[in-house]
């Protein structure tokens, strides 16, 4: 009798023979060894995979809550502004020290490739908000040999270790943090900071400048956040084109409205997808 449709089979069916094959099976069987041996392997596996993705999603959070902590310094009060950014680098070192340093300490030995993707994520997410905390304190951003040095770790047993840091991270890192550079730039016509506007779009022009001159072909993920990153630009180009033509004539608190109403072509992929 064939089963209905739909149904899968939970359970293997074993006739009599089966059992009888199965009770009378040698425990020592060297073939049987060698799968328990993979069984145990790939167990071990799964729940390192586990631990990592659960590192990786506290990470992700508390880079987001760092991100948007570090808003809060578009004031005059350099005060206020210096003790965030003080703040935002002690988390930011908390995470590496503590999740970043388990991660690593669970790599060692292993093929950190096979486990990359269980972390990427936070990985981006805590170089968006470094290179964030970077900016806002010295208007400038490290390169990948700088910010590779915060990966390297000594164990309890004063044995080095590193964290797999591909380049490939930084680079989508980098482009979400633009987006970060937009928002502020919106952010800071609230309080009529005007130069820092053209300041803060003339640097996103130049990692787009970058970005166009990255060779790409079939990447589906650089491709995306490259096209965000071109929209996050024209939007903060609009920002500081208003400024310069209409700012005599539109009131500076006005001109969030104005970018708000403005409909930017986003159709163009410029041939990247």
């Amino acid at each position: 009798m064939s089963r209905p449709r739909g149904k899968k089979r939970t359970k293997p069916i074993v006739g009599d023979k089966g059992k009888e094959i199965v009770e009378n099976m040698d425990e020592n069987d060297p073939v049987l060894v060698m799968f328990r041996s993979y069984s145990s392997a790939l167990d071990e596996k799964h729940d390192r995979y586990e631990r990592i993705i659960k590192q990786s999603r506290d990470i992700t959070i508390e880079s987001k809550r760092i991100i948007f902590l570090l808003h809060n310094t578009n004031t005059d009060i350099e005060s206020k502004k210096a003790g965030i950014i003080e703040e935002a680098e002690t988390r930011l070192k908390a995470l590496v020290d503590t999740n970043f340093s388990t991660i690593a300490n669970e790599l060692k030995n292993e093929d950190s490739y096979q486990y990359h993707r269980a972390y990427t994520a936070g990985l981006q997410e805590f170089i968006e908000a470094y290179a964030f905390c970077q900016y806002i304190k010295k208007e400038d951003i490290s390169n990948w040999n700088v910010m590779n040095q915060l990966f390297q770790f000594t164990n309890d047993e004063n044995e080095k270790c590193s964290l797999l840091f591909p380049q490939y991270d930084l680079v989508l890192g980098l482009a979400d943090f633009t987006g970060e550079l937009m928002r502020r730039s919106i952010n800071t016509l609230g309080v009529g900071n005007v130069k820092e506007c053209f300041k803060l779009c003339n640097f996103v022009r130049h990692i787009n400048t970058g970005f166009l001159g990255l060779m790409t072909p079939g990447n589906r993920e650089i491709s995306r956040k490259a096209y965000v990153l071109r929209q996050s630009l024209a939007k903060m180009e609009l920002v500081c084109y208003n400024i310069q033509i209409r700012g005599s004539e539109i009131p500076k608190h006005m001109l969030i409205s104005v970018i708000e109403s403005s409909n930017l072509d986003e159709g163009e992929d410029e041939g990247y997808f």
